[in-house]
């Protein structure tokens, strides 16, 4: 049965942004990964700009390498988007020109710890929670999607289930061989994607799930025993997305997205207003 959402009815998003980002080196010695740049505004801007297509507008961010560049940056958000004047002296005052187009963003910087893994974040994170915030959307702050989250959402509410997510065709890295039985008939040079799927991080979890599965315990990896242990309790269901996703794990891919962003057609940008 197809239903209706209200974007008035979008749950809030938590967003996994304490990862230290080593294999993207290059630009993580200065920034945590999802403070890495695509154009002018870092990866977490773009995942949360899609979210906030579909209505999303309160975000809890899990921070813990380089905390202080996402305080920077959202205490002085409208600074560094608008323009201003300043009147300096004792009685100092800033006048900020034109509308902000994220002005009705909630976001809550969560410290979850320096060291902390993906499943004690969340949990940590959840104390944030409203009463009435049964569901909640989670996702890494390094990968970005065309992904309709709206049916997303859809899916994990008529699946009854605690967790959502979504599966994804991750890009391949390799040239494909074409095989007929023990015969190799040809080759396919590193087509677009790979056949199977993956998990593509954007999720809708039940918070039932926090008191089940999870702990205020620092190690525990949320995709290891707390996924582990709702699948085999029949209470995982996906959500297939056939569309566009990327992460970004590395150089190579960090170009490939601001080229993307940069040619004016960025495939993540499908529902953006």
């Amino acid at each position: 049965m197809e239903m209706n959402i209200s974007t008035e009815k979008m749950p809030l998003a938590i967003i996994l942004c304490g990862g230290k980002g080593t294999r993207l080196r290059e630009v993580t010695e200065l920034l945590p990964k999802p403070m890495v740049p695509i154009g002018e505004q870092p990866i977490v801007w773009h995942i949360m700009k899609t979210y906030a297509s579909f209505g999303v507008r309160r975000f809890i961010l899990c921070l813990g390498y380089k905390r202080e560049a996402f305080v920077d940056y959202f205490m002085n958000y409208h600074m560094r988007t608008a323009d201003a004047t300043i009147t300096l002296g004792h009685n100092p005052d800033i006048r900020f020109y034109g509308d902000c187009a994220e002005a009705d963003w909630e976001v809550t910087l969560a410290g979850t710890g320096l060291a902390t893994m993906t499943g004690g974040r969340v949990f940590r994170a959840s104390k944030y929670l409203a009463s009435d915030d049964e569901n909640f959307f989670l996702t890494y702050g390094d990968g970005v999607s065309d992904i309709d989250l709206a049916a997303l959402y859809r899916r994990h509410l008529c699946g009854g289930k605690l967790l959502t997510i979504s599966a994804v065709h991750p890009e391949a890295r390799f040239g494909e061989m074409i095989l007929d039985g023990d015969d190799v008939r040809g080759f396919e040079e590193k087509p677009a994607q790979v056949g199977g799927y993956i998990n593509g991080g954007y999720m809708v979890v039940n918070r039932k799930f926090v008191k089940k599965y999870l702990a205020d315990d620092a190690s525990l990896i949320f995709e290891r025993t707390p996924m582990t242990q709702c699948a085999k309790d029949g209470q995982m269901c996906v959500f297939r997305h056939e569309g566009f996703w990327q992460c970004m794990d590395n150089q190579r891919e960090y170009n490939l997205l601001n080229s993307l962003w940069d040619s004016g057609n960025a495939p993540w940008t499908k529902y953006w207003k």
